[in-house]
């Protein structure tokens, strides 16, 4: 006789089965205490892998640069936030876990990058707002890099425009303000439009005329003149 296997060893199973996917949603999800103590050796965090090697060294080096001035940059992209927290929020509270443990004295600037709702942000260390005030930080996010992540989720631009700004206004320049608003790119396509299909149809039906109106008079002639 046949015997089917027993309910617990049909639970385990199902648990084992379910476990495959949870730990997946939940390594999405990120706090700040998900993240190490100690800040990272590398410059760009990117959990969400929305970057290439060759974009990400990129960054590595753009990212660096910045320690010419006395800060400390770096990139985080995250997959999507446990629920409440918002993505300046997790900067902040990023910062505020890291440098507890810096003892180089140098300012922490961090942009943020969320895959789920494709928004940025920037912060800063207290110290550092003097030379990069909130505004200009709430702008370059809002702005700089929003902008090109609404457009098609231009992660390597927004990121490369928003260190652009800031090292610029760290330099002593100007702030160049937040870029004009992007157009979309006009797609090639060999489909007529509607315009092009009506005017091609016009086009025909004036040849169409021209040739019988050429044709059915000198037919019309020889079949009388024999």
């Amino acid at each position: 006789m046949r015997q089917f296997p027993s309910l617990p060893r049909l639970l385990a199973v199902l648990a084992a089965l379910l476990l495959q996917f949870l730990p997946v949603q939940g390594a999405l999800a990120a706090s700040a205490r998900d993240y190490p103590a100690e800040a990272p050796l590398s410059h760009v965090t990117d959990a969400a892998n929305l970057f290439s090697r060759a974009t990400v060294s990129e960054l590595e080096k753009r990212l660096a640069a910045f320690e010419t001035s006395h800060v400390q940059a770096r990139l985080v992209t995250v997959g999507r936030l446990d629920y409440g927290l918002e993505l300046e929020a997790l900067g902040d509270d990023l910062i505020q876990r890291w440098s507890t443990i810096t003892t180089t004295g140098e300012n922490s600037l961090l942009l943020l990058i969320a895959a789920q709702t494709n928004t940025a942000a920037v912060t800063a260390s207290s110290d550092l707002l003097e030379q990069l005030p909130s505004s200009l930080l709430r702008s370059t996010a809002d702005t700089t890099m929003n902008i090109p992540l609404r457009m098609g989720s231009r992660y390597r631009q927004a990121s490369i425009d928003a260190l652009n700004r800031l090292e610029q206004v760290l330099s002593g320049a100007d702030d160049p303000g937040p870029p004009q608003e992007l157009e979309q790119p006009v797609l090639v396509t060999s489909i007529p439009t509607k315009a092009e299909t009506a005017a091609g149809s016009g086009f025909t039906w004036v040849v169409i005329l021209l040739v019988v109106g050429t044709i059915v008079p000198m037919l019309t002639w020889w079949v009388f003149s024999r």
